[in-house]
């Protein structure tokens, strides 16, 4: 669209707008009816350790919605000379599964426990074993559940449990709605209902019925939604909470808010069945949509849904690009100690540059980047941790190749399950997220790991605010009976470019000789956080 056609579309509204809380950065897209993003806005935060708990500050979750809002309005004035004072859709996605636990007056009764707390074992073997399904430490009702065992003093006041997202699109809309997708990491769903599974919610009930809550789990949960229906409006106290400078109209339509991994898929065009993407950033996760049930219950898979409501099956872990970043930060303290300022794009895209050089197996270093703890390796505290032998071959490139080898480590563990015990066909994996940004490196990497060809789009860097963004879109301009997978298809990717990298055989073979490493390592790596803790340095 040209200059003059897209001020018109700004104008009557004829635009998405996509809102994603990520786990180091807010970020606003607002698209046009073409899904080009026509201006952008951002707020960087980060997680902290607070009493135990991974959380972020819920006053940070108001100032970094208004800021990157504010600052995507503020590119449209400077574009288009327009004050931007309603859009045709909004959707609000953020980080799955966590707690936020709020009491019958809208109080946060805890402050938000992430995705990231591995403070939830006992609660999540617990109903694993109850519902004969796996039920991840991070998922909300493992968090809840705990908080039960724990005979936290919060638990009988709770009137209301839901995620980030759910939690943004109830402050603005005031419906306690959630998409499948996100609510797929709540609780377990329903293949044929498209909600929460009846006979489980029964099971639960049952389990704390002489816990003494005064509540049942279904007056607590939100209302599930599918991608396409309308999940309740703006209202005017969420308009102004949005936009604070009074100018953003009330009444606009939302979509079902949804989780990050559901966002990865649409962002990347991975909804249909036998296709599947890997999310790569502060965690990793791998999303593949399965044609079928799996044949038993994996504790390293997670069984969720796309947006629409078809089975995925996850592999999510915990650590990925954390350390990696930590390394990246202490060779920009040298570079600058040394007097060079060095840009992030260059420093980033030299040093991984530099794996490329490096021995196929990373030269007999090992690496562990576990800044959290990691549940498909069993480890509930993060230490990271860098082990060379004298042997090893200790250079600049096998130093960077082994950090990313290990990014991928632990979810290798899972894909293999899924790939080599449940033969789970995949016919193609799309990547996406920051470490991609370098051509190549991070490609190879990935096809090395998993030994498929891995693509990376010409949106890739577009991210989650923008599938997001997709999402609202989908909603009010789909044909009607028309899929998500086809309006995505055939209207959104029809004439998106794509660069697949296949897996290299010496690079295959030397990811499987680290990885050999890294699964006998793990004892040690386990031994040394137990010293640690025990010694009082935990």
């Amino acid at each position: 669209m040209n200059h003059v056609d897209l001020k018109e579309a700004i104008t009557k509204g004829e635009t998405s707008l996509g809102i994603e809380f990520g786990s180091t950065r807010i970020k606003a897209v607002l698209i046009d009816r073409r899904f080009d993003t026509i201006a952008s806005g951002s707020f960087e935060w980060e997680n902290r350790l607070k009493d135990g708990y991974w959380t972020y500050n819920q006053e940070d979750v108001i100032t970094g919605l208004q800021t990157a809002y504010r600052e995507m309005k503020q590119e449209v004035e400077r574009k288009f000379g327009v004050t931007l004072k309603t859009v045709g859709s909004v959707g609000f996605s953020g980080m799955m599964h966590g707690y936020m636990a709020f009491d019958s007056k809208g109080e946060l009764l805890v402050p938000f426990r992430t995705w990231r707390n591995a403070t939830t074992g006992a609660a999540a073997r617990e109903l694993t074993e109850l519902f004969k399904f796996n039920i991840p430490e991070r998922w909300s009702i493992a968090h809840l559940y705990q908080a039960i065992l724990n005979q936290e003093e919060h638990v009988p006041r709770i009137d209301f449990v839901t995620t980030l997202a759910g939690y943004i699109h109830w402050l603005l809309t005031g419906n306690k709605a959630i998409g499948i997708g996100d609510a797929s990491g709540i609780f377990p769903i329903d293949e044929a209902t498209h909600n929460y599974h009846p006979t489980m919610v029964k099971q639960f009930d049952a389990l704390i019925a002489a816990k003494g809550c005064p509540w049942k789990l279904g007056d607590l949960l939100p209302s599930v939604y599918l991608s396409g229906e309308q999940a309740g409006e703006l209202t005017a106290a969420g308009a102004a909470i949005l936009d604070p400078a009074g100018d953003l109209q009330s009444g606009i339509a939302l979509c079902p808010p949804e989780g990050d991994a559901g966002t990865g898929m649409v962002a990347t065009n991975s909804v249909r069945k036998r296709t599947g993407n890997v999310s790569v950033g502060t965690s990793v996760f791998a999303m593949i949509v399965l044609e079928k049930e799996l044949s038993k219950v994996y504790p390293e898979i997670d069984m969720v849904t796309t947006p629409d409501g078809s089975p995925v099956g996850m592999v999510h872990a915990n650590n990925c690009s954390s350390d990696l970043n930590a390394w990246m930060g202490l060779f920009r303290e040298f570079s600058e100690a040394m007097g060079f300022n060095v840009d992030s794009g260059k420093l980033f895209s030299v040093l991984l540059g530099k794996s490329l050089e490096a021995d196929p197996d990373g030269g007999g270093l090992l690496s562990y980047g576990y800044l959290s703890g990691e549940n498909i390796t069993g480890l509930d505290k993060g230490r990271p941790l860098f082990v060379r032998s004298p042997e090893s071959n200790f250079n600049l490139a096998n130093f960077m190749r082994t950090h990313l080898f290990t990014a991928f480590g632990a979810l290798k563990l899972g894909m293999d399950i899924l790939t080599e015990n449940e033969q789970v066909a995949i016919d193609s994996i799309l990547a996406h997220g920051g470490l991609f940004k370098t051509p190549v490196v991070g490609q190879k990497t990935l096809a090395a790991a998993l030994n498929v060809p891995i693509s990376v789009m010409s949106t890739a860097g577009e991210g989650g605010a923008w599938g997001m963004a997709l999402l609202a879109s989908y909603m009010v301009n789909k044909d009607q009976a028309e899929s998500l997978d086809d309006f995505l298809e055939q209207k959104v990717f029809q004439d998106v470019e794509g660069q697949e990298i296949a897996p290299d055989e010496a690079d295959v073979q030397g990811f499987q000789t680290f990885m050999k490493r890294y699964e006998a390592g793990l004892a040690i790596e386990q031994a040394a956080v137990d010293h640690l803790l025990e010694n009082g340095r935990g």
